[in-house]
């Protein structure tokens, strides 16, 4: 008697909606010759930082995670005009979070939960998503990104200049094997525990090729074979309350990556436990390791910021009650404090260049 497979299969499945395919939404929103140059010149330069080619700072600052396109579009402007002042020292990208992991339950960001009250339209999410990446790059601006989801980068990867992997997906052969085959270069941060080996072999694992599996534009399932990453890097985000942006720490992580016979270039995460999750701390953290750049340290190669129109954070409510420009996920600073900071860190790379006697 043949069997009926509805009485083992998804059981725990209430709904099954479509998934537009990408190049449905790519349609919808296409990249524009300009959009393409700034993308291109955007990824170029963050390679050429990475690569010790470009002697400025690679910072990705923005919000912990964009819930308001309205807001995001306003900081946009703001960080757009202050990079156009500090180029010559900075290489500003703006961070534009659309997936935020989670430890247990909570917003998950909004290509998830664009409508912010728990109806998963995550088709309108992408549409969303997209539409402020090239909203973004119009005001000649780069962007910054983290991939949670495997599917999600052929919807929007084409308008990412830079983009990260997570402290809770580092470790993750799905997210290794992602990285390898993405075109712009890649973060890992270390483990929530604070263990950087798990980034150091994350970097290894992306530089490789890979084989997996994935989705053609189409949305049709296929075999994707990499050639692998050569512009991924370590980003240090402390862990476990612990940080680690010290000289003493940078050191230790430089010696892991000469025995792993990696490139010498670091990331700094200012937020997260490097700053015991108060955002308020987070100039003090960009102080120290401004010091170390000041002083000649050229491994450090960026820094990732949080911070957003409004500092602080709120809790999720009502669309129409939330405090404009402030964080519904993390603390942020805000936007003076930013800029400050922006100015301290651009002080920081004129103060090692003299260093080197240029």
């Amino acid at each position: 008697m043949e069997g009926h497979p509805d009485r083992v299969r998804d059981q725990r499945i209430d709904q099954v909606v479509p998934l537009a395919p990408p190049n449905e939404i790519l349609a919808d929103l296409p990249l524009t010759r300009e959009h393409e140059d700034t993308i291109l010149r955007s990824r170029s330069e963050i390679v050429e930082i990475l690569r010790h080619e470009d002697d400025r700072l690679l910072v990705v600052v923005g919000p912990c995670s964009v819930h308001d396109l309205d807001a995001a579009l306003d900081y946009a402007r703001r960080l757009a005009g202050v990079g156009a002042e500090l180029r010559a020292d900075l290489c500003l990208a703006m961070r534009v979070y659309f997936e935020k992991p989670r430890t247990t339950t909570g917003w998950k960001g909004m290509i998830n939960d664009p409508h912010l009250d728990g109806s998963g339209d995550v088709n309108a999410g992408l549409h969303r998503a997209r539409g402020l990446l090239l909203e973004v790059l119009s005001l000649d601006l780069a962007t910054g990104s983290e991939f949670l989801d495997p599917i999600t980068p052929q919807y929007i990867s084409d308008a990412v200049s830079w983009a990260a992997i997570g402290a809770r997906t580092t470790e993750s052969q799905i997210h290794r094997q992602l990285a390898s085959g993405l075109s712009m270069p890649v973060g890992f941060k270390n483990g929530t525990a604070g263990n950087v080996g798990v980034a150091v072999d994350a970097v290894r694992a992306a530089a490789a090729p890979h084989v997996f599996s994935g989705i053609t534009m189409s949305g049709e399932p296929a075999i994707l074979h990499t050639r692998g990453n050569e512009d991924a890097h370590v980003i240090l985000r402390g862990g476990r309350a612990a940080p680690n942006y010290d000289a003493a720490s940078i050191e230790s992580v430089l010696s892991e990556l000469r025995a792993a016979r990696l490139p010498e270039r670091i990331v700094v995460d200012a937020s997260h436990d490097n700053s015991r999750k108060d955002a308020d701390r987070q100039p003090d953290v960009v102080a120290e390791v401004a010091a170390q750049i000041a002083a000649g340290n050229e491994a450090i190669v960026g820094l990732m910021l949080e911070s957003f129109i409004t500092a602080g954070r709120q809790e999720l409510g009502a669309p129409d009650s939330l405090v404009y420009g402030q964080s519904i996920t993390d603390a942020c600073m805000g936007w003076d404090t930013t800029t400050l900071v922006l100015d301290r860190l651009a002080g920081a790379v004129r103060a090692r260049r003299e260093a080197r006697g240029r």
